[in-house]
């Protein structure tokens, strides 16, 4: 099966910068999506065949997921039931026969790390929440995580070290969450690529320098590493600040 997961920075503008055709070229048999910012109905996303599902915040214009699917799930859940962090749309769960499918949109610690307390605790229930999941079968955990884990991750380490996605406290629930039964796919198959980024800034002509962070993941119990065939980033296809990342998994 092959997943796709892509943080489209507002799902109406990337509708009119080829979204359609970038997510069709790529096959996917479900196509998880971040930072949407709209609710369902707001615009139409011609994707015939598959299933849609959506988590919009309560806040309009802001944050919010939506997963495309060609499977029909057995159940699905809207946020991972933890009341303060479930009101802006960040996660939803699909449940399949032998898989857990998990999108988030991970909060941004922001500027001088002011978001940072609730960051700490939104990556302590995520955690219980994965292994909660895991308890009873395996999990496939995507999206924009925020957070490059390594120096190997972005293309400035040194002076990025501290700041929103790459502070110390960030970069080691990620070493937390590796070593509590999970493994990245793409380090899974790609242990030493350089240069493989997920997200550039608008700024200083980042994307075409290639001056960017991976923080865009499919992450996999433990026990679905060895099913892992191809986990890839596409920065050829355009339309937000982020490109797509994806999975190929024998499942």
């Amino acid at each position: 099966m092959k997943f796709i997961s892509w943080n489209v920075n507002g799902l109406r503008a990337c509708l009119k910068k080829g979204f359609v055709d970038g997510v069709t070229g790529l096959d996917g048999d479900f196509i998880c999506l971040q930072e949407t910012k709209m609710e369902q109905g707001q615009a139409e996303v011609a994707l015939p065949g598959y299933l849609q599902f959506w988590n919009s915040a309560e806040k309009k214009g802001y944050s919010g997921t939506a997963i495309f699917t060609r499977k029909e799930p057995v159940s699905v859940q809207y946020g991972m039931g933890v009341e303060r962090h479930d009101h802006e749309g960040r996660l939803i769960t699909l449940e399949y026969p032998g898989f857990w499918l998990v999108n988030c949109y991970t909060p941004n610690a922001q500027n001088g790390l002011a978001r940072i307390d609730y960051r700490m605790d939104w990556e302590r229930e995520m955690l219980e929440y994965l292994r909660s999941l895991d308890a009873v079968k395996p999990v496939v955990y995507c999206g924009d995580l925020n957070v490059a884990h390594q120096e190997i991750d972005l293309k400035n380490p040194k002076t990025n070290r501290g700041n929103a996605g790459f502070s110390d406290q960030e970069r080691e629930r990620m070493s937390i969450l590796l070593a509590s039964g999970f493994t990245d796919s793409f380090r899974y198959l790609y242990p030493e690529a350089t240069g493989a980024y997920s997200w550039w800034s608008y700024r200083f002509n980042a994307r075409a320098n290639n001056a960017g962070w991976r923080i865009d993941y499919f992450i996999v119990s433990d026990c679905l590493a060895g099913r892992i065939r191809q986990a890839d980033i596409h920065p050829q296809v355009l339309g937000s600040d982020h490109c797509p990342v994806s999975l190929d998994l024998e499942l």
